[in-house]
């Protein structure tokens, strides 16, 4: 099953953030990015969504840690379809997994998440390449 990236990362400041990896030649996808986060892109298959703490927060119910005293990360892959995405997590919970939210369609990307045994975040998308949201 091929899927795509989207490493998301809490970040205290977004644009010394921003600022730092383009430094290092990573380029931002503006259609994704605004005053929350911005999208690095890593390649075609890998992105990293660098987000504001408080947006961060919204994405999980634990507290957010310093990551430089505590690592913290959800991992986010693309699937195929929304079933696709509802399958999975179904699966995830059958074998001990739990949701920590319910399923989310938000016109241009549906998505739905599971917290694995170690409480590890993981979350599954399915996105609309013709819808992408207004800025």
């Amino acid at each position: 099953m091929a899927s795509q990236i989207f490493l998301n990362l809490p970040v205290k400041d977004l644009d010394r953030s921003v600022d730092f990896f383009e430094k290092l030649g990573y380029s931002f996808n503006p259609d994704f990015t605004n005053e929350m986060g911005a999208c690095m892109v890593v390649s075609d298959d890998i992105h990293v969504m660098l987000l504001t703490e408080a947006f961060f927060q919204t994405f999980t119910r634990k507290p957010v840690h310093d990551a430089t005293k505590a690592t913290e990360a959800i991992v986010c892959l693309t699937l195929d379809s929304s079933n696709d995405v509802d399958a999975i997590v179904a699966k995830a919970v059958a074998a001990g997994a739990k949701t920590h939210f319910d399923a989310s369609d938000q016109g241009f990307m549906y998505g739905h998440g599971f917290e694995d045994l170690d409480g590890h975040l993981w979350e599954y998308v399915h996105m609309k390449p013709d819808a992408v949201p207004n800025r």
